[in-house]
């Protein structure tokens, strides 16, 4: 099939969303070097406000300006931090998933200007971080210290830390290392301190769903590990409904040898109350080990708990 000769791609306006358009221009013109792509940055709801998500949409606040510029045929190709895409309900109509690229780094890292890792901060010592997943595991393992809420793009939150707003901030690993800001990292915590957000370090590509040719040039840059780990955690984090208030965390894995697994965890926002459940999948359909890691959650309580916090 004929590559497209162009290709417009639209984006988040901020420089972590940029920069992740220049990794997929950049993988782009490595298989295709023949085709001329244009970036198209929106401004989206989610970037201009900066208080709770749940009263703008939550997580569709990110990308319902993308979505509607994919639609209205003002861009063709989508980039999106999985992340950020809600699961509780399908995609756009009209539109699909083309491709998962190789996953990035899935860890939380800490920022501490005086350079003291998680378990050196002292009582009291406020943690920039509007997350709620952040926040409940926070308080199941650290008490003694406080969330502070903070917004904005990781630049901005770096601004904001450094004129005291906050002592210390929790980032993204990935996002830091996409903007060239690997050195503000003090401490990067394993997934067992601070278990990740369903579909951190995965960048998604997203088509019309009838744009046959161009959804066969960029699937050759899907990675099949990240496709296979997303579906599984969309799918778990599908059934169980979440919330952007909903404090759910979790993380597929594939191995070497074609096995997968699903570890998941819905928290209180207190962080008193702690759900687990961990399955593997062997070589099965990802989607369906979503379903069961939900369904193992649903029978501690998970839906009573999820329905029980206000959004």
């Amino acid at each position: 099939m004929t590559a497209p000769e162009r290709i417009r791609i639209v984006s988040r306006s901020s420089p972590m969303a940029l920069a992740q358009v220049e990794r997929v221009r950049a993988e782009l013109a490595a298989l295709r070097p023949g085709i001329h792509t244009e970036v198209v940055p929106v401004t989206t709801t989610g970037d201009r406000w900066m208080g709770d998500l749940a009263e703008v949409e939550g997580k569709g606040a990110f990308t319902k300006e993308v979505d509607a510029a994919l639609l209205a045929g003002e861009a063709d190709l989508a980039v999106h931090c999985v992340k950020d895409i809600p699961a509780d309900r399908p995609l756009p109509a009209g539109t699909t998933f083309a491709a998962f690229l190789k996953r990035d780094d899935i860890r939380d890292a800490l920022i501490h200007p005086g350079g003291l890792g998680l378990d050196e901060l002292p009582a009291g010592t406020r943690i920039g971080t509007s997350s709620v997943r952040r926040r409940a595991q926070l308080a199941a393992s650290h008490p003694h210290l406080e969330c502070v809420p903070i917004r904005g793009n990781a630049n901005r939150r770096l601004e904001k830390l450094y004129a005291g707003d906050a002592d210390a901030l929790l980032l993204a690993a990935s996002g830091l290392e996409r903007i060239g800001r690997t050195d503000v990292i003090t401490e990067i915590l394993s997934v067992e301190t601070m278990c990740p957000p369903i579909g951190a370090g995965v960048l998604a590509l997203q088509c019309r769903e009838h744009d046959d040719t161009l959804i066969d040039t960029v699937s050759a840059l899907g990675d099949p590990d990240a496709h296979r780990e997303t579906t599984a955690e969309r799918m778990f984090l599908h059934v169980l409904q979440g919330h952007c208030n909903s404090p759910i965390a979790g993380y597929a894995q594939a191995e070497r040898n074609g096995d997968l697994s699903l570890r998941a965890k819905v928290f209180t926002p207190d962080g008193k109350t702690v759900l687990n459940a961990h399955e593997w999948a062997g070589r099965l359909d990802p989607a369906t080990l979503g379903t069961s890691v939900a369904v193992a959650l649903l029978r501690q309580g998970a839906r009573e708990l999820i329905d029980g916090i206000a959004h």
